[in-house]
């Protein structure tokens, strides 16, 4: 089974807000999730935007869950390093 740490659409029209959670790759965008690590919302100040559970994240990583381009780049400015494998670095 192929995990990924994404994001999970919410909010109205133009008014959006996301969950950082862990998911199966194949179930859809707005499907059933294994674990909520986090919150991201475009729309706040610069400083209310991301509430992150480190802990969460860090274990969910070190299990060999692959986050998504987004979700790396929310994590890397929060200062959560993403551990990279050798496969990643020939990419």
């Amino acid at each position: 089974m192929s995990v990924k740490m994404r994001l999970k659409r919410f909010g109205t029209k133009k008014r959006p807000y996301y969950r950082i959670v862990v998911m199966d790759a194949r179930e859809p965008r707005d499907g059933r999730t294994l674990d909520e690590v986090g919150l991201y919302h475009p729309i706040e100040k610069e400083g209310n935007q991301v509430k992150i559970d480190e802990e969460k994240v860090k274990g969910w990583l070190v299990k060999g869950v692959q986050p998504t381009e987004t979700v790396k780049k929310i994590l890397n400015k929060n200062n959560i390093n993403i551990i990279r494998k050798a496969a990643d670095s020939q990419e």
